[in-house]
């Protein structure tokens, strides 16, 4: 493997965090913030520096084309170094308690998970709060993806590294350039960024809160500046214009660039699209049944509170308007189930995600026709076109695997004491990058009671739900280290 040029890589990668450091070191003398100012600058400045020292080391190092190994080791270790030099900021401004609750902090950024061991954001520095968000924003389209224009500098082709990192089965190559496509996606992403920053300005948030939230909504993410997240606002039009927006970050971002290039055929014929907005209606009309009358005094209210928390929880967003813990066992079953569906595939979303669904009950439809028809064909089709065998292997090898890595994380969990609920919740949530849970970690609480070496535990879900299983574990198989 070519391991010095995926070296030079992180390196870069590295000095662009550096570089984002130090932006967030210039907002903190703006706000006045001391500790926080020499904590990002003193992070930036040492990134900087080890980075530009490898980078002369590797300087005359021939440009070389990964292989598809390279790829599944670049990406993991990219986001191992992001994660752990973007908790130094927290560590040494002494916002946190230990470098392990950093990790996990940061770890819950850059994967788009949300959960928090921060027990008072609202006392956070402003920066802090920025940076926080800020590695939602980054992590959401993906880090390595945000260096893929300028891996051509090093003659390191890109495609593998979105085969590795893309949150989906399949990936759909936008453009014939793998360069231009990352760039595509950036620029629709930008766009939603601007969108929402505006439209929630415009709903009475300052500057500030509506950049934070916008980053953490585009990026499915669920950071907030507020101790009460969302239902801190108590306004229907901030509730249906992040609502929105989570249900547009749902989808796949292929669609998003086709829509508005005007080719809207395949966009309105996609299946995962139909049964995600089907899913979307349907656990939001039960959800709103189950709460009119109960909770909220008539439907429409019901409806702005449960397409809301059904939008949270199938995008694995994670933000909460209310305390859904509170509300009738029926609605509270509705939101569990979508903790393991997740957003469409080539989205910012985590979770199982919706085409594995469709085609493992599709598949499950075929082996029952076999059963009557033993010696017939059928052919397993999405979206007209048939589905390669090899394709459903993977899937099927992937929906075992994360219900197995979820039991062994429920069951490590377990045994920090904590109840059943609790356990499943906890590994359900971090595995599929949503956030908040259901028993000691609901939208009203979060996870710093744990020990910290569950705390390692959760984040170690969380970096391998946001790479899709294969990535990371197969780092860990003898077969991928022999030549």
């Amino acid at each position: 493997m070519h391991y010095r040029a995926i070296i030079k890589t992180i390196a870069i990668l590295q000095v662009i965090i550096a570089a984002f450091h130090l932006l967030c070191g210039v907002l903190a003398i703006r706000f006045g913030e001391s500790h926080a100012t020499n904590s990002f600058f003193i992070s930036g400045s040492l990134l900087i520096s080890v980075g530009a020292v490898a980078l002369y080391i590797l300087k005359d190092e021939k440009p070389k084309n990964l292989s598809t190994k390279d790829g599944f080791l670049l990406v993991t270790a990219s986001w191992v170094a992001a994660v752990l030099v973007g908790a130094l900021p927290y560590h040494i401004a002494g916002v946190v308690p230990t470098y392990a609750d950093a990790v996990f902090e940061t770890i819950s950024g850059f994967s788009t998970t949300g959960a928090t061991i921060i027990t008072d954001i609202e006392a956070l520095p402003r920066s802090i709060l920025f940076w926080r968000s800020l590695t939602h924003w980054l992590g959401g389209m993906g880090i390595v993806v945000l260096a893929v224009a300028v891996l051509p500098l090093l003659g390191i082709g890109g495609m593998q590294l979105i085969q590795a990192e893309a949150p989906g089965p399949t990936v759909d190559k936008l453009t014939p350039r793998i360069t231009e496509t990352a760039k595509y996606l950036w620029y629709i992403y930008l766009f939603f960024t601007v969108a929402e920053t505006v439209l929630l300005m415009l709903g009475g948030m300052t500057l500030f809160d509506s950049l934070n939230h916008t980053f953490a909504t585009v990026a499915t993410g669920g950071f907030g500046t507020k101790n009460t997240n969302v239902q801190h606002y108590n306004s229907a039009y901030v509730d249906y214009v992040i609502t929105v927006f989570m249900l547009l970050s749902g989808l796949n971002f292929s669609l998003h660039f086709r829509f508005l290039t005007g080719n809207f055929k395949p966009v309105f014929a996609d299946s995962e699209l139909k049964t995600y907005l089907v899913i979307v209606t349907i656990a939001t009309l039960v959800t709103a049944y189950s709460l009119t009358g109960t909770v909220y005094p008539d439907f429409a209210t019901s409806v702005r509170y449960a397409v809301f928390n059904v939008a949270s929880f199938i995008t694995t967003t994670g933000f909460a308007n209310d305390d859904y813990e509170k509300w009738p066992f029926l609605a509270q079953t509705v939101l569990f189930l979508l903790m393991f569906v997740g957003g469409c595939s080539g989205s910012t979303g985590g979770g199982i995600k919706v085409i594995r669904i469709i085609t493992l009950l599709k598949q499950g439809l075929n082996e029952m026709k076999y059963l009557i028809h033993p010696r017939a064909v059928f052919a397993l089709r999405i979206n007209g076109q048939p589905v390669k065998k090899n394709i459903v292997y993977a899937i099927s090898g992937f929906f075992f695997l994360y219900i197995t890595t979820a039991l062994i994380v429920a069951l490590i969990v377990s045994t920090s004491g904590v109840d059943i609920a609790t356990a499943f919740s906890a590994s359900l949530t971090t595995l599929g990058n949503i956030g908040p849970g259901f028993g000691l970690i609901g939208p009203t609480e979060n996870f710093a009671f744990f020990p910290e070496y569950v705390k390692w535990v959760l984040s170690a879900a969380m970096l391998i739900g946001r790479l899709e299983i294969y990535t990371v574990i197969v780092l860990f198989t003898p077969m991928f280290w022999r030549k």
